[in-house]
């Protein structure tokens, strides 16, 4: 044996048992254990898989869902209609219905809540079913009546038909005793 082979031998053999001695010094690291579930964890799991088996249901339903339609028409785009091919004669109008009489509708209920004053001007406040209307001398009250004059406890009103005055007054307050 040449010294250079058994230098290399040496060589080899001291590698060797540093590599052996390397691996001898790792040791594996211990699994972790998992903590124990908690029932609420347990139910938690339970409610989510039901809303995933939900979900995935709903999917398939929208999957098999008709779709809509396209719209017919588009009240957005104005288009001229088709000219007709056929020529038709210009209609007559109709003669007008003779003109009767209609029973005079029924007065709209109407209530004087109150009256503001602001320097010379007096605003109405009166309630109209569900509406509040505030009005001054002048405008139009239900599209049926004109404000006539607004005082400060009453105020008349003028029907645009028939020109006859309704007078509406605040309601006196009862005294509970």
């Amino acid at each position: 044996m040449t010294p250079a082979r058994a230098a290399a031998y040496l060589g080899g053999g001291i590698l060797l048992a540093g590599w052996l001695a390397s691996a001898a010094g790792v040791v594996r690291p211990p699994t972790p254990r998992l903590p124990r579930r908690s029932a609420e964890a347990v139910q938690l799991d339970a409610v989510a898989s039901s809303v995933q088996s939900q979900a995935a249901r709903l999917r398939h339903r929208l999957a098999v869902a008709p779709a809509p339609q396209a719209p017919v028409r588009n009240p957005f785009a104005f288009v001229e209609a088709p000219a007709s091919s056929a020529v038709t004669a210009p209609r007559r109008p109709d003669p007008a219905p003779p003109v009767v009489m209609e029973q005079i509708a029924a007065e709209p209920d109407l209530i004087l809540l109150g009256v503001a004053e602001q320097g010379s001007t007096r605003t109405a406040m009166i309630a109209s079913g569900d509406e509040l209307l505030m009005t001054t001398e002048g405008q139009t009250v239900v599209g049926r009546y004109r404000v006539g004059k607004v005082s400060a406890d009453a105020i008349e009103l003028i029907d645009l038909g028939t020109g006859a005055t309704r007078r509406l007054s605040l309601k006196s307050p009862v005294s509970l005793l």
